[in-house]
């Protein structure tokens, strides 16, 4: 049988914000024109996740230490939260899968099934085209 990448409906969503405590985001800017910007500002000042940046090329985001890798964060990670392109995808999820990260989110913009189907089969959770942001205001905050 094959295992294969289904949509999460929002009581396995909740479920998985709930638990997670650590969040990667991967592709994070210091650019308040991009959207990770305003996503990772909001997730600092609102979520009670623990947020570790990843961008090679900073070296801090709002008073925290940037990452050069997933492997570098020294925290073991819940959710890997990526905004890069789509053709990155499967490298980021190389990195979660060797950190053994709990999920893989893809923000909104960005599906990859083939890369979904391998999360999956490595024992991931996966969240395909959906704001993190939005997703934890909604169902997290609004309860």
């Amino acid at each position: 049988m094959t295992i294969m990448w289904v949509p999460p409906t929002n009581d396995e969503i909740t479920s998985l914000l709930r638990k997670s405590k650590t969040v990667a985001i991967v592709g994070a800017s210091d650019n308040p024109e991009r959207p990770v910007y305003g996503v990772s500002e909001w997730l600092l000042d609102n979520s009670h996740f623990e947020i570790y940046f990843v961008n090679p090329r900073l070296e801090t985001l709002f008073g925290h230490r940037v990452y050069p890798s997933i492997a570098a964060i020294p925290a073991w990670i819940d959710i890997v939260d990526v905004f890069r392109k789509v053709t990155d995808i499967p490298t980021v999820l190389d990195e979660a899968i060797a950190v053994k990260a709990k999920s893989l989110w893809l923000q909104l913009g960005l599906q990859d099934d083939v890369s979904a189907n391998r999360a999956v089969k490595n024992g991931l959770q996966v969240v395909q085209n959906r704001c993190l942001k939005v997703d934890y205001n909604l169902l997290m905050l609004k309860h």
